[in-house]
């Protein structure tokens, strides 16, 4: 069978565990980053599966229609929002997305990239960094964390493990979320904010982690981003979409919050620095490294070839379109 593995951008694949287990079959690895469907289907046409990492790339009406020969995705995560699921089930194409992030431990590899955030942009260390590269002395005076509040939004397995370090700094930590993650988070000792309108309002700095669908979509709100102090800080590791569009561009323009830290974007890949949030001084922008991590991509790829060869021998797993079999 022909396989395509599409988006890796850091080109990891090759070089995990897993990649020998398709011995015998072709495999064809694309590390470029891009957006234009036409791409995928450049890539992907003469082949029977495609391996996706994570959600990169989405896989649209238009993409499947032009992939006549494709039979069979598999997704790295249960995640696919991304994929035009009918499409693939009318026209036979299966689809397996099992598995969670890889790690396994709340401390996962999304919420240590939260605290890397956090910490740089209160002690301004990408900038003195540079500066000092440049010749200069440092400039700057940053923020302590300790007796400052920190406001989880959603305590989950990554809030909750923000949360748990925020305290160990010892910081005050808030939570908001609803009715589940409130009781998580009463059940470990943490306080939960008496009103939504206090959670933005008294937060030093807030972490959102909620995850993308269309019952999170503009849930943040510029009325929500407007509430928080001009000494603030905003970290979204999550999703871009959380944040209702254009609203926290045109806060930090505004000066609440005072600053921002992203490591996600409406439509990314983000090229040519092509996204007004990196033309700001008060925002510090990641490319969306919050899983980017060489276990957690064994983890996703061991659980995609797996899932390749579990198609191969009559026997698919992790199925979320179950009609599509035998379709082909």
């Amino acid at each position: 069978m022909k396989i395509a593995v599409i988006h890796d951008y850091a080109d990891v694949f090759r070089n995990t565990r897993a990649y020998p287990k398709l011995q015998g079959h072709e495999v064809v690895i694309h590390t470029d980053a891009y957006a234009d469907p036409q791409r995928v289907i450049k890539q992907v046409a003469s082949c029977d599966a495609v391996v996706l990492t994570q959600q990169r790339v989405p896989i649209t009406r238009q993409i499947v229609e032009g992939l006549p020969q494709l039979r069979f995705i598999s997704q790295t995560g249960r995640n696919v929002n991304h994929i035009d699921v009918a499409a693939c089930t009318e026209h036979g194409i299966v689809i397996s997305a099992g598995g969670g992030s890889g790690g396994g431990s709340p401390y996962s590899t999304t919420a240590e990239l939260a605290w890397g955030l956090i910490l740089a942009s209160l002690r301004r260390i990408p900038y003195e960094v540079e500066r000092f590269k440049q010749g200069h002395w440092h400039s700057t005076v940053g923020t302590r964390l300790n007796g400052n509040t920190l406001g989880i939004y959603a305590f989950g397995h990554i809030g909750g493990a923000v949360a748990r370090v925020g305290k160990a700094f010892g910081m005050k930590v808030i939570c908001w979320g609803r009715e589940g993650s409130t009781a998580r988070a009463k059940a470990e000792g943490f306080e939960v904010a008496a009103s939504r309108e206090e959670f933005f309002a008294n937060s030093d700095i807030i972490s959102l982690h909620l995850p993308g669908n269309k019952d999170t979509r503009g849930l943040v709100t510029a009325a929500d981003l407007a509430l928080m102090k001009p000494t603030a800080l905003l970290v979204n590791t999550s999703r871009a979409p959380i944040i209702a569009e254009g609203a926290l561009v045109e806060a930090l323009r505004k000066g609440r919050p005072g600053f921002a830290a992203v490591d996600v974007y409406e439509h990314e890949p983000v090229l040519g620095a092509d996204h007004p949030l990196l033309k700001m001084e008060n925002a510090l922008c990641t490319p969306h490294l919050g899983y980017a991590e060489q276990r957690s991509y064994e983890a996703l790829y061991k659980l995609a070839v797996d899932q390749v060869l579990a198609y191969v021998d009559g026997k698919p797993i992790h199925v979320i379109n179950p009609e599509a079999i035998g379709k082909r």
